[in-house]
């Protein structure tokens, strides 16, 4: 087995539930050389200020838009890649794709950089830090952090179907002016709803996630699901406030500062305060109300 060694310890993750394609990308970058662009990626690739919630509040939504944007979002924000997928309505070319995807998976790892890729072990994004041709078989880092393999064979086949790989490959020739220009359009594009998404996504998030916690019945206030939407948002507006402190958008910073912030406390209320009761409930309400304000006032001047 051609093994890296790779943990997510460095990875900033203020709650333990990072969107985790945004937390694959930042750990895959952080091990390659251009380990420099690993935090700005998250936000100039535009996923520190994606949000989708569903209004039954089921954790798929994260995963419910258009996975063949990866590619072009991640160049945009300076790393270049190589991207294969595989859909449903696509078994022609499954077997194909998959060995153009072990072959992708075998350059990246000989080079050093582990892979990005969709539904190894658990349905989140994880990384492929190892494989070895004798056993067809994969080394993989999940979401969760336990270390496991994978046959070659199941990837692209698991779970849920889809094939979707990702391999850094390179840095971008880019002005950090164009970087923020392109983060910018980027981040302003999915906040005003205009990327593809069946549920609630951008701005639209927050009434989607505000309704539950204002609603008379706690049910869905008080569920798991409301602690995996909190949980992974929060810790993407770190991202976009240390983007845009980095590069000395002084006002922007101190907006997301604040929103991260605010999802922080949300989060922090939904994991230590019984949400059952109405007045806690409307608390965690009012913090992404305010959130959500000051979001609209970044996107006012993006």
């Amino acid at each position: 087995m051609k093994k890296m060694n790779i943990t997510w310890d460095g990875i900033y993750d203020s709650t333990g539930y990072l969107f985790s394609f945004a937390k694959a990308l930042c750990c895959a970058v952080k091990n390659s050389p251009f380990a420099e662009a690993a935090e700005e990626i998250v936000a100039s690739s535009g996923f520190a200020f994606r949000m989708w919630v569903s209004p039954d509040l089921c954790p798929s939504a994260t995963s419910m838009w258009q996975f063949d944007q990866q590619k072009k979002w991640v160049e945009r924000g300076g790393i270049s890649c190589q991207y294969i997928e595989r859909m449903w309505g696509q078994e022609d070319v499954e077997e194909e794709r998959r060995q153009e995807a072990v072959q992708l998976i075998r350059q990246s790892i000989d080079s050093g950089i582990p892979v990005i890729s969709w539904d190894i072990v658990v349905c989140e994004w994880g990384l492929i830090t190892g494989y070895d041709d004798e056993s067809e078989t994969f080394a993989v880092l999940p979401i969760t952090g336990q270390e496991g393999e994978m046959a070659y064979s199941q990837l692209g086949k698991r779970e849920i179907p889809i094939l979707s790989v990702l391999a850094v490959t390179g840095k971008a020739e880019q002005s950090q002016e164009e970087i923020v220009r392109e983060t910018l359009d980027i981040a302003k594009n999915h906040l005003l709803g205009n990327e593809w998404c069946e549920n609630a996504c951008g701005l639209a998030a927050y009434p989607a996630l505000v309704k539950h916690l204002e609603s008379e019945e706690a049910e869905m206030a008080c569920s798991w699901n409301m602690e995996y939407f909190l949980g992974t948002y929060a810790p993407l507006k770190w991202y976009a406030w240390k983007f845009f402190e980095r590069h000395g958008l002084q006002e922007l910073a101190s907006l997301y500062h604040s929103v991260y912030e605010n999802w922080q406390k949300a989060f922090e209320m939904k994991k230590s305060l019984d949400l059952s009761d109405r007045q806690n409930r409307q608390a965690a309400a009012e913090l992404l109300k305010q959130a959500e304000v000051w979001e609209k006032q970044a996107v006012d001047r993006m």
